[in-house]
């Protein structure tokens, strides 16, 4: 029996989804303030890594995967400009802080990754 690939089998969107669930459980205790101004913005930032792969694994043009696989990096930029913020407000503890940080900066090559085998299989 063929298995296909699954969207759980990329470990671009693995990496992103984990991510984004332990960013949430830390946003969440955060005070009021602090989840309604950079919070909110952070978790929006890198949930949409993951949903933009989603998206685009989604998507049957291979045209159309690759741009949603692109727009993630956009999301991985703004998510660590928030994560910056965040740090430098005193939001996030150091091991927080390098935990995330080591996870969005493996998010680019597995995302360029990605994107090649998208054009190496698919032929339109």
């Amino acid at each position: 029996m063929k298995k296909y690939l699954e969207l759980k089998d990329l470990s671009a969107y693995r990496i992103a989804f984990d991510l984004s669930n332990y960013i949430w459980a830390i946003v969440i205790k955060w005070n009021y303030f602090a989840k309604d101004t950079v919070g909110r913005q952070l978790v929006r930032a890198v949930d949409s890594i993951s949903a933009n792969i989603a998206e685009g694994f989604g998507r049957y043009f291979k045209k159309d995967k690759i741009n949603f696989y692109r727009y993630s990096y956009g999301s991985i930029e703004e998510s660590i400009d928030w994560i910056e913020k965040a740090y430098k407000r005193g939001l996030l503890k150091e091991g927080e802080y390098r935990h995330i940080s080591s996870e969005l900066n493996k998010l680019p090559k597995e995302i360029h990754s990605l994107i090649k085998f998208t054009n190496s299989r698919l032929t339109k």
